[in-house]
């Protein structure tokens, strides 16, 4: 009897032996950071990280003021001033024109583009290799080519404008170009990781609906509306939520665009992520920067709760 409680306490113990690296690596890169962004956030006038500088910070107050007390104020002082402020006001309506621009558009070409893929055509290997390799590629140094792509001097863009009597356009160099600069690079970059789930889910459909619509006379658009986009539904939600993530968290595509700044003045183009980066990292108000990544945080809970909501609706 006690060999058999022996193994069937290994039996229960060994999954989680598996697992408890991973576990490990969840607790400290993700669940601690998360619990300390929301301690710094209620922190009032925060300069310093919590620990053991900031316990020599109070050790030197006490010393030359003479009190017997550093106590931190704690509050919501930070996310008073993080929603009044304007930069953070425009950071959010940026962030959301990109949103609601790139994911719509960057899945609706994935979805055309993996349904052409999934093809029996020649060179198919060819064209999936092309468009998996930004994949592999440096956002940074994808973003520099790009910075040419738009140059308003000898952009290709421009020059493809010119072929439709379009004047060229100062995409880097004008406030009011910018966010759509970022929107048609936010689309492209989407697009890559896109197409490799949406493949995945065009090739688990099976066969035999498309012979039993052939047979039926169903034409190929017809096959691709009843048939494929509502098969590859559960593809699409997984992509839209992943995305929609993804996209609330812009930062690394601005960044070789405009020379590390947030649009050609420096501020037009806040995002919410550039945000944080920009009080925490180049201010030092960490307080401050931790009460953005909250908002961040319970914007993009949320936009994910509602959208999950809506994709099981519609199946």
């Amino acid at each position: 009897m006690k060999r058999k409680r022996k193994r069937k306490l290994v039996h229960r113990i060994e999954p989680l032996l598996y697992l408890l690296p991973f576990l490990v690596g969840i607790i400290i890169f993700t669940i601690y950071p998360t619990i300390n962004i929301f301690r710094y956030s209620m922190v009032e006038g925060l300069k310093m990280p919590l620990g053991k500088e900031m316990a020599k910070h109070c050790t030197l107050l006490l010393a030359n003021q003479g009190s017997n007390t550093c106590d931190l104020t704690w509050g919501f002082d930070n996310f008073k001033y993080v929603l009044q402020d304007k930069y953070f006001i425009n950071a959010l309506k940026n962030t959301f024109l990109y949103v609601i621009t790139v994911i719509p558009i960057s899945t609706f070409l994935a979805i055309i583009i993996a349904n052409l893929l999934n093809q029996k055509i020649k060179f198919r290997g060819f064209f999936q290799t092309i468009y998996f390799l930004p994949m592999v590629t440096s956002a940074i140094a994808v973003g520099i080519c790009w910075k040419y792509l738009f140059n308003y001097n000898y952009g290709f863009i421009n020059y493809f404008l010119g072929f439709f009597g379009i004047d060229p356009i100062n995409w880097l160099g004008e406030a009011s170009k910018n966010i759509w600069t970022l929107v048609i690079y936010g689309i492209w970059s989407k697009l890559p990781f896109t197409i490799i789930l949406l493949l995945s889910g065009l090739q688990n459909i099976d066969e035999k609906y498309y012979t039993a619509a052939r047979v039926d006379g169903a034409s190929s658009l017809k096959i691709f509306r009843r048939i494929t986009v509502p098969l590859l539904m559960p593809t699409i939600s997984l992509v839209l939520i992943i995305n929609t993530i993804s996209a609330f968290k812009v930062y690394s595509e601005i960044f070789p665009l405009f020379n590390g700044q947030a649009g050609v003045t420096g501020k037009n183009l806040y995002t919410v992520v550039f945000y944080v980066y920009d009080q925490f990292f180049i201010k030092g108000k960490y307080g401050r920067a931790s009460a953005g990544a909250v908002v961040l945080f319970f914007i993009i809970l949320i936009f994910t709760l509602v959208q999950r909501k809506v994709t099981e609706r519609g199946n």
